[in-house]
């Protein structure tokens, strides 16, 4: 299936409890049906230090958000849309934000 959400794109979080947060997504794992975005579904995580040089303690880290809790912001509108794809006369499939029609670049 292709992705609707690609790594860089702004979102805004649906559900949950950082729902209403707008951030970009870092990294997408698509087998897992999750992204990743800055800044939100942060969790507390204890660390032991190791001989690496690594220190030990409470370590803040992104967790993976479902990507049906997401949506994809507009980059020219700025509003939350779907996203559609269409294929071009050069035969390249894009994607397409369902609220302006326009293409999505990326």
């Amino acid at each position: 299936m292709a992705a609707r959400i690609k790594k860089g794109d702004q979102v805004l979080v649906l559900s949950g409890k950082s729902r209403g947060a707008r951030g970009e997504v870092l990294s997408v794992f698509p087998k897992a049906e999750k992204a990743v975005v800055r800044g939100v579904a942060i969790a507390k995580r204890h660390t032991k230090p190791n001989r690496a040089g690594g220190e030990g303690g409470i370590i803040e880290k992104e967790m993976p958000i479902h990507l049906s809790n997401l949506k994809l912001v507009d980059p020219k509108s700025g509003k939350p849309t779907g996203v559609g794809f269409r294929v071009l006369e050069d035969g390249r499939k894009v994607r397409v934000a369902k609220v302006t029609g326009e293409v999505i670049e990326g």
